[in-house]
């Protein structure tokens, strides 16, 4: 009996030492599945819907004017109330077009929308439009991505920030926003009156559930004729409590937050919302630390009935002096997530690891994957034009030739800015991601500015944007300029395509044309200033003649001396000299040797130097991806078009070693891929006579 009862106990206790294993386990690991579950699944609309009318059949809970706690009802508000005929009528309502708002002002603006971008279309059932006010960088930038993105039932406008900037820089602010965080003030004359509602988003939010779920609050704010809906601040910034001598813009209780706001353009016209936040802003004389939220407090407490307040999960705020921890903690979802503190990502709030999770999953989603089909409004009109590659070609040299016709997604000046030098030499390059250490020293080697083309995956750009920020040479240059191409489906390299994204973004006289594995010599930049000035580069191509080595270390000749001595002791050579002499022999490195003054070489069939031009001249052509006569066409086309070759005696480039590229090796082992090159060089030469009308050969 005792032994009996001994093994039960023991049983017992291991039981329960399981059991207390499992939900300390479980406890660590739910937000860990939560996150995969919500990020990697998209849940249909049925299922979602359902979650939220049982969740929301009670009243949308706000943020108390009482110091302690934050979810409980303002009862003197008007507030939101979640119905289960509300949220039925979304189903009905999967034609409608909902509009939303940015205001998108300088190059860092890109990077965030597109990643705003993708957390609504990753929940999105409806067409969308949506509406930038931008500055001229940012209408570039976002255009280009747009343009490329080529998303199904997606509309896009921009609006100029210049004309609106005399309309509210008037009001005082040092908010780090500057002049841009008070746009959303005149939105209701910046949009087109045919534009009655519209959600205005800030740029560092994350949507976790569907839009039309918050688009469809706009049922109410118009019975009720309010003029937005907003929700409730969640911090105590408006009770003047967190510090000694701390006077903000009047406000009623802890006030509103304006990242997210729901603006009844229709109303706002009809009850002249411009005459209200201007009149009430000219009677206050503190800057307006928090941009237009200030404003819209001051509104909101002269005229309490304009607005409707929102359930709290609808602008769920990670800022430094938050308590938004009561409104999810309290059983309310959060479907948009705010970093509304000048830290955004890096703001230390006790989930806020959690929170940069999810969002570093959505940077990293294929953004690719959103074009899928979800919408099936005939009725509905893209800006851009659907399909890809509309004329498939089906033949043996099919994959060469869909890869040309393909428009890739492409966000200009990722990293980096548009530069002002017109006089300058822009290095034109490109590269794939397993060449990104040689961006490094191209860095360093090269003092112009650069323009290069990335072609990374969604995933890679947080690798790109970690070996900028690591490498110090970065840091000290604001003349480099990278742009972001992204894959598609072919293994094709579509390395013309990529040349000619980096120069659609020449914003300099002049260019380089460089691949990314050669290092320049010290210098060289000025000594092309100085070139260009003497010989101008009109209908001219300056030769800048290149070299190689095998040494992964090498001590960089610093002058054309030094690399005449590691040539004549082998440990330099000219540039695939033994592999493919056709390519660079008409550079006639012999004479090279001993020039001391620019001479005019004749051009030869595959020859393929590399050339300083001055813009305008012909693109590359990108029917040639991968290897092979990708350069080649393109110096052909120059010598068709009338260009001289013209050596620079002092201008020298090395090839630094490194592992064959995956293009090179099908080359060498596939004989369609050689015999499809063929076919599309013959292919070019009958394009390059009917376009010059002449017989070069």
């Amino acid at each position: 009996m005792r032994a009996g009862w001994r093994s039960l106990r023991s049983r017992w206790v291991f039981v329960s030492l399981a059991l207390v294993i499992g939900a300390v386990v479980s406890y660590w690991l739910a937000p860990h599945y939560a996150l995969a579950k919500k990020v990697n699944r998209l849940q249909s609309l049925n299922q979602r819907l359902q979650e939220e009318i049982a969740r929301l059949q009670r009243p949308a809970v706000g943020v108390s004017t009482d110091e302690g706690r934050v979810g409980e009802r303002a009862g003197e508000h008007d507030n939101a109330y979640d119905t289960l005929e509300k949220w039925e009528s979304v189903r009905n309502s999967r034609c409608e077009t909902i509009h939303i708002g940015f205001i998108a002002a300088g190059y860092n603006a890109s990077r965030q929308v597109a990643t705003v971008m993708k957390t609504i279309l990753f929940h999105r059932h409806n067409p969308l439009h949506f509406h930038f006010v931008s500055d001229i960088p940012a209408k570039h930038i976002l255009g280009t991505l747009m343009n490329t993105w080529q998303l199904p039932a997606v509309n896009f406008s921009f609006y100029d920030t210049e004309p609106l900037e005399e309309r509210i820089s008037w009001i005082p602010s040092f908010h780090y926003s500057g002049v841009y965080g008070l746009m959303k003030l005149v939105a209701p004359q910046v949009f087109p009156w045919s534009i009655e509602s519209i959600i205005m988003l800030d740029t560092d939010v994350m949507l976790n559930s569907d839009i039309a779920l918050l688009w469809h609050f706009f049922v109410d704010i118009k019975e009720r004729r309010k003029l937005l809906g907003i929700v409730e601040n969640q911090s105590n910034w408006y009770l003047g409590s967190l510090w000694e001598n701390h006077h903000p813009w009047p406000a009623v209780g802890r006030g509103f937050n304006t990242g997210v706001v729901l603006l009844n353009l229709e109303e706002m016209r009809r009850q002249g919302w411009d005459s209200m936040w201007s009149g009430v802003a000219r009677m206050h004389a503190n800057p307006a630390a928090l941009a237009d939220q200030d404003v819209v407090n001051a509104v909101i407490k002269e005229y309490p009935h304009i607005h409707l307040i929102l359930p709290c999960g609808w602008n769920v705020q990670l800022g430094d002096n938050s308590r938004s921890e009561f409104c999810y903690q309290n059983g309310e979802s959060f479907h948009i997530i705010h970093w509304n503190s000048p830290n955004k990502m890096n703001v230390e709030k006790n989930n806020g690891a959690y929170f940069r999770l999810m969002y570093n999953g959505f940077v990293q989603y294929d953004g690719n994957l959103l074009r899928r089909e979800l919408i099936t409004c005939s009725s509905f009109e893209n800006n851009v034009a659907r399909g890809q590659s509309p004329n498939q070609t089906r033949d043996a040299c099919s994959a060469f030739r869909n890869v040309a016709k393909l428009q890739l997604r492409t966000h200009p000046f990722f990293i980096g800015n548009i530069i002002s030098k017109p006089n300058a030499v822009t290095l034109i390059s490109q590269l794939s991601m397993d060449r990104l250490q040689m961006l490094e020293p191209l860095c360093r080697y090269w003092k112009g500015p650069m323009s290069v083309s990335v072609y990374a995956s969604d995933s890679e750009t947080i690798k790109l944007s970690n070996y900028v920020t690591r490498h110090e040479c970065f840091q000290q240059r604001n003349d480099i300029s990278l742009h972001i191409v992204y894959p598609e489906s072919s293994n094709l390299y579509p390395v013309n395509y990529l040349r000619n994204v980096a120069l659609d973004h020449l914003t300099t006289k002049y260019a380089l044309l460089l691949d990314i594995d050669f290092i320049p010599m010290v210098d060289l930049h000025d000594y092309l200033l100085e070139a260009t000035r003497v010989l101008g580069a009109e209908k001219r191509a300056l030769v800048v003649p290149a070299f190689e080595t095998h040494l992964y270390r090498l001590d960089f000749p610093q002058s054309k001396p030094a690399l005449l001595e590691m040539l004549e002791a082998g440990s330099i050579k000219p540039f695939r000299y033994n592999e493919w002499p056709k390519g660079h022999a008409p550079t006639n490195y012999q004479h090279w040797k001993t020039a001391s003054r620019p001479y005019r070489v004749n051009w030869a069939p595959d020859f393929e130097p590399y050339v300083v031009l001055q813009w305008p001249f012909a693109r590359y052509d990108t029917r040639f991806v991968g290897f092979g006569w990708n350069k080649v066409s393109h110096i052909t086309e120059l010598h068709h078009a009338g260009y001289e070759f013209v050596v620079l005696p002092e201008a020298f480039v090395i090839h630094m070693p490194h592992s064959p590229s995956l293009d090179i090796s099908n080359f060498r082992s596939s004989s369609l891929y050689r015999d499809c090159l063929q076919v599309l060089k013959r292919e070019f030469q009958e394009t390059l006579k009917l376009k010059y009308s002449f017989g070069h050969s």
